[in-house]
């Protein structure tokens, strides 16, 4: 069984980068993920969406996707789940500011999931720093499963 990926936001905090450390248009380290059915339905119990697409092998075979499949707001837990612990996305008192997804086809148990990511601006306003930042990812065939752009406050 794949290991959960860390949450402890705190843990490793010292490591972690920093303002000076984000450099826009230069690629994320990022971790390839593999999705197991266990950690689409533990994220979606958490979230509260029980549609049997994600739980109920014969009704989502009858479906138009022929199988269980994720709910598109996985990638909240992707996001985290391909970033390595020493990225600045998982500073504590991150804040998000805003995002904007687009989403192309669903992301499937065993799949393995890859993201492309990266800082495209980052700027000051009214003492708070901002990062802007693309994300995109993709299942083991190189099909788009989602992208998106978000905003973050970021800790002084």
């Amino acid at each position: 069984m794949q290991q959960d990926f860390e949450a402890d936001f705190w843990k490793d905090a010292e490591r972690r980068k920093i303002w000076d450390d984000i450099v826009p248009g230069e690629p994320r380290k990022t971790i390839p993920y593999t999705l197991t059915l266990e950690a689409i339905q533990r994220y979606c119990r958490a979230v509260g969406d029980l549609h049997p697409l994600y739980f109920d092998e014969e009704y989502a075979r009858r479906s138009r996707y022929d199988g269980l499949i994720a709910p598109p707001s996985i990638h909240i837990l992707l996001m985290f789940a391909c970033i390595p612990a020493d990225d600045w996305m998982r500073s504590p008192g991150t804040v998000n500011a805003g995002q904007s997804w687009s989403y192309n086809c669903p992301a499937r148990p065993g799949d393995t999931i890859t993201l492309q990511a990266r800082a495209l601006d980052k700027f000051i306003k009214r003492e708070r720093l901002f990062v802007i930042h693309d994300n995109v990812f993709f299942n083991q065939q190189g099909d788009v499963i989602c992208s998106g752009r978000g905003w973050t406050i970021r800790p002084m």
